[in-house]
This record gives C-alpha cells, sequence and structure tokens, in this order.
C-alpha cells in the first residue's frame, strides 16, 4: 500500500490523486443538490399537488428505503469494480432519476423518483471514503475526510441560495433539469480524465467476506455510530426548510437564507474535524486519544440546539442549528476517520455500505416522528430534544465497542486483520 501512494505521489500522479478526490468532492456536492431540492420546493410542491406532511414523508422515507437497501451492494460493488466505472453509474443513474422529477405529477410519480435517486446515491458515500483510504497514508486521511466531507455541506449551501431563484423565475421544473443535467456533465468529464494505473487499482480486489465484516466489534461501533449521527443529518436535510417556514413565516424566495447559514457553519464543522486530529496526532497524541477527544468536543458542541424553540428570530435560530450542523459534521469526519483507522482499506467500502444502511434506514423512524409530531401539535421541539443527546450515545457505544483504536494495514491476504 505504501509503495502504491509513492507511486502515486511522485509527479504528475500526485496531481491525479487530489484531481480524483476534486472529481469525487463534486459528485457528492451534486448528489446534495439532486437530494434537497424537494424541501426547497416543498411550499410550492404542497399547494399545487395538494400534499399532507404525511404524503412529504412517505416521499422520504422511500428515499432512504432504497438508499439504506442499496447500500448493502454499493459498498461492496465500489470495493469490486473500483471507483472510475462504478461511480460514473451510480452519478449517471441519479441524475436521470433527479431529471424525472419534473414529469412527475402525482405523489405515486414523486415517491417513484425518490426511489431510484436514493439508490443510485448511495454510491456516493462508500466511494469518498473508499478514494481517502486508497490514495493517501493514514496522517493525511483526516484532512482528506474532512475535506471531502465539506461536499455535502457546499451543495447544501449552493442549493438554497439557487434553486429557490430558478424555481421562482423558470419554475419548479427547471431547478430538477438543472441539476440532474449537471450530473450528466459531470459523467463525461470523469471519463475523459487519464487516471494512472496505479491509482486506479489503488487496494487490488480481494475476496471479502461479509459474514467477517458483520462479527467484527468495529463493524457495529461504525455502523452504530452512523445510526445516531444520520438520522440527525437526514432529519435536517429534509425539514429544516419547512422548519423555517412554518416557524417564521418565510416565504419560498428567502426560506433558502437562512438554511445557507447553517449549512455554511455545517462546512467548516467538517473541515475542522478533519484538521483537529491531525493537529493532535502531530504534537504526539495517539491515534485512540485524538479520535475520542476530537468526537467528545462535537458532542457536546450539538447540546444547545433544542434552544431553537424558544428563539424568536430566524437567524438565531439558524445559528443555533448551523451549529449543531458544524458538530454532526465534526463527528461525521471523524466517525469516517475510525472506519479509515480500524478497517483495512480494501475492505472499507463494505464496511461503510453496511453502516451507512443502518444510518438510513434508522433515519426513516425521525422522519416520520417530524410528520407524527407536527400532526399533533407538538412541533419541532421533541426532535431537537433527540438530535441533541444522539452524538454523546453514539460516543459510548464507540467507546464501548473500541475501547483502543489501533490502526491496522491491509495485507492483501483476503483475511479481516483486527484492530485489537
Amino acid at each position: 500500500m505504501d509503495k502504491a501512494l509513492g507511486g502515486v505521489m511522485n509527479g504528475s500522479q500526485s496531481g491525479a490523486r487530489w484531481t480524483i478526490v476534486a472529481m469525487v468532492f463534486a459528485a457528492v456536492m451534486l448528489n446534495y443538490v439532486d437530494r434537497q431540492i424537494l424541501a426547497l420546493l416543498k411550499p410550492t410542491l404542497e399547494l399545487q399537488f395538494k400534499w399532507s406532511d404525511g404524503d412529504y414523508a412517505n416521499m422520504l422515507s422511500a428515499f432512504q428505503v432504497a438508499a439504506a437497501v442499496a447500500f448493502l451492494g454499493t459498498g461492496w460493488f465500489i470495493d469490486r469494480v473500483g471507483l472510475r466505472l462504478g461511480f460514473a453509474l451510480g452519478v449517471g443513474i441519479w441524475s436521470l432519476a433527479g431529471i424525472a422529477h419534473a414529469f412527475a405529477a402525482t405523489v405515486g410519480g414523486f415517491i417513484g423518483a425518490r426511489v431510484v435517486l436514493g439508490a443510485a446515491e448511495s454510491v456516493g458515500t462508500p466511494a469518498a471514503v473508499k478514494s481517502a483510504a486508497t490514495y493517501f497514508t493514514q496522517k493525511e486521511r483526516s484532512i482528506a475526510l474532512g475535506i471531502g466531507n465539506t461536499a455535502p455541506n457546499v451543495g447544501a449551501i449552493i442549493t438554497p441560495l439557487i434553486i429557490p431563484a430558478v424555481a421562482v423565475a423558470f419554475g419548479w421544473e427547471a431547478a430538477f433539469l438543472l441539476a440532474g443535467g449537471l450530473g450528466l456533465v459531470w459523467v463525461a468529464i470523469w471519463f475523459m480524465i487519464k487516471v494512472p494505473a496505479v491509482a486506479e487499482d489503488g487496494v487490488k480486489p480481494a475476496p471479502i467476506r461479509w459474514l467477517d465484516l458483520l462479527r467484527r466489534r468495529e463493524t457495529a461501533a461504525i455502523a452504530i455510530g452512523k445510526l445516531l449521527s444520520d438520522q440527525v443529518w437526514f432529519f435536517m436535510l429534509a425539514w429544516l426548510p419547512d422548519l423555517f417556514h412554518r416557524m417564521f413565516g418565510l416565504p419560498q424566495g428567502t426560506v433558502g437564507l437562512p438554511v445557507a447559514l447553517a449549512y455554511t457553519m455545517a462546512a467548516m464543522g467538517a473541515l475542522s474535524g478533519g484538521w483537529l486530529p491531525t493537529r493532535m496526532m502531530a504534537r504526539g497524541w495517539t491515534v485512540n486519544r485524538a479520535r475520542k477527544t476530537t468526537l467528545l468536543i462535537y458532542a457536546l458542541l450539538i447540546l444547545p440546539v433544542t434552544l431553537v424553540m424558544w428563539t424568536t428570530n430566524a437567524w438565531a435560530a439558524a445559528l443555533l442549528l448551523g451549529l449543531g450542523l458544524f458538530a454532526h459534521q465534526g463527528f461525521s469526519t471523524n466517525l469516517f476517520g475510525v472506519a479509515t483507522d480500524v478497517v483495512p482499506a480494501r475492505a472499507v467500502g463494505s464496511t461503510i455500505g453496511i453502516a451507512a444502511f443502518c444510518g438510513n434506514l434508522w433515519s426513516i423512524v425521525l422522519i416520520q416522528l417530524a410528520a407524527i409530531s407536527l400532526s399533533h401539535g407538538w412541533g419541532y421541539g421533541p426532535l431537537l430534544a433527540i438530535c441533541s443527546v444522539s452524538y454523546l450515545i453514539a460516543l459510548g457505544f464507540i467507546q464501548l465497542l473500541i475501547p483502543v483504536i489501533r490502526t491496522v494495514d491491509d495485507d492483501g491476504s483476503g483475511a479481516i486483520a483486527m484492530a485489537h
């Protein structure tokens, strides 16, 4: 692995690996543009198509179920065929599914488009994490993951700034057509890039026994961490525009502004999540101490998010929610970092796929609870309370299942090396 990385880092090949990371960044960013459009256009679409909160929650749940089930195969798929072909297929299919939203006219039509979108977009997470594990040394991975983990936030920032304006000027259909079209352009550029053979191969595919992965405490720790943190991320991604519209009366044209502020803070959290443990390790901290201290800091930072219910100003609420998203992304970056620390690179895609399956599937619970809470007049308070404590609980499970984080190498033997 080190020799391969050394080859990649020589001369022009060093630039090639950063080009790959940049393309992965762009794809994941577009991924979040596609998935967030529906949330931003909810006020317009529910008026036109007479949706209820339950209809909207069912569309979100269909997306999450499709993504969750697909995660069981896409991680394995990326591990087997590599980033080049696997990622291109994923981006191409999800872009076409995004375009299909523009032609939907019923709840069933939107659900069908969301199902295909969710299944194809599941390629993004294992591909992004695998790129860091394949092309970067252990010391560099936190920075690479931090940069990569800003992509969802950049997408979540750009989308509320652009999509409402496009919808107002050209109609809501144009928003879906624009985002999907950009994805197809990405696919064309991806195949035009010349990837050095060593970078393309990275980690040689080797037989991976899923039963071995499922038996590992490390897999369980990462899966539980994803389960408890992903529910917060997907809840906010889906319901934040509605929260600002419902609590502060913001119209379609301006609801995206505080949302963009919140996700700008989330992007800063992702970058800090890569920088902080790297800085700690540079000062001589062990990987275990640096990772877990960083996770604890972010778990504590999200606790004040429930104060949103006592604010009367949309921008104050955006700052509190932004702090929560800052904490989420810092936590998430280091959770991925733990995965690259304790899982051999050739099995990272499959491990992240399993964890993402758990996270996406469990997220449906909070999404549906949102519809129930709103329909009963309870508001967003109970949901924000769940968000505030999820990360401390997740860290408790990580400590229980991985008492000491020790890095592992992929020996290429086909066996899964144990971290402890």
